[in-house]
């Protein structure tokens, strides 16, 4: 403890140039990491709802039904069925039933073009919860340390003895510590979702495959 108050203590002039500019840098207050992580963790939950919404909106619910029915010929059906539907799998079918006069060879390159045009759509902000689950821990940590660094700086400037000493850094430490937990606090939920998210989007790209290949697998049976 008493190496800590001696470095504490240190005066400022006998550091360097650069040293002192980036110490007055620091000794700024770092409730400002506090707000962008606040802000951070407003979009994050703007994004989950979004995508919770897109795709509960954007599937079809019977889709293993439909796989059956492609299968055993009813493409009449089917296109009905799909009528008005949006997404991934109401797309594929609909490309692969319009396509379907060219010949299978065909129907199989427009499902893939079709998977590749409307993945992206549900990629959309991944991305970002993926990039903030995986920050957000280190903006908070940021904050952490500007806050250590301006609690034993204080205590370098009081005249502070014994109890009241210590009492100031620890009161400026665990305060400091806020934003760690902030930090991880944003960054959890993130994270979570972003898992969810994404194994969502591999459960529908596997039942549009699905799909696709029942529909390509008809057509092959009705040319034999």
């Amino acid at each position: 403890m008493s190496v800590i108050v001696v470095f504490a203590q240190a005066p400022a002039e006998g550091l360097g140039w650069l040293s002192r500019k980036l110490l007055g840098v620091t000794l700024t207050s770092a409730e400002w990491v506090l707000w962008v992580l606040v802000c951070l963790s407003v979009l994050s939950l703007a994004v989950m709802l979004e995508r919770t919404v897109y795709f509960a909106r954007n599937r079809l619910p019977d889709s293993e039904t439909l796989a059956l029915r492609l299968a055993r010929g009813e493409l009449e059906a089917v296109r009905v069925a799909v009528q008005g539907k949006k997404g991934m799998e109401a797309a594929v079918i609909r490309e692969g039933l319009a396509s379907s006069p060219q010949g299978a060879a065909t129907v199989e390159q427009v499902i893939a073009s079709t998977l590749a045009r409307e993945r992206p759509q549900y990629e959309r902000f991944l991305s970002f919860l993926g990039t903030l689950g995986n920050n957000a821990p280190f903006i908070g940590l940021f904050g952490t340390v500007l806050g250590i660094i301006k609690a034993f700086n204080d205590l370098g400037e009081m005249n502070a003895k014994g109890g009241a000493m210590q009492q100031t850094v620890m009161a400026g430490i665990s305060e400091a510590l806020v934003a760690t937990a902030v930090g991880l606090a944003v960054a959890i939920p993130a994270v979570v979702a972003f898992n969810i998210f994404n194994r969502q989007l591999k459960t529908l790209t596997s039942r549009a495959h699905a799909l696709g290949h029942a529909l390509v697998g008809n057509l092959r049976a009705e040319v034999r």
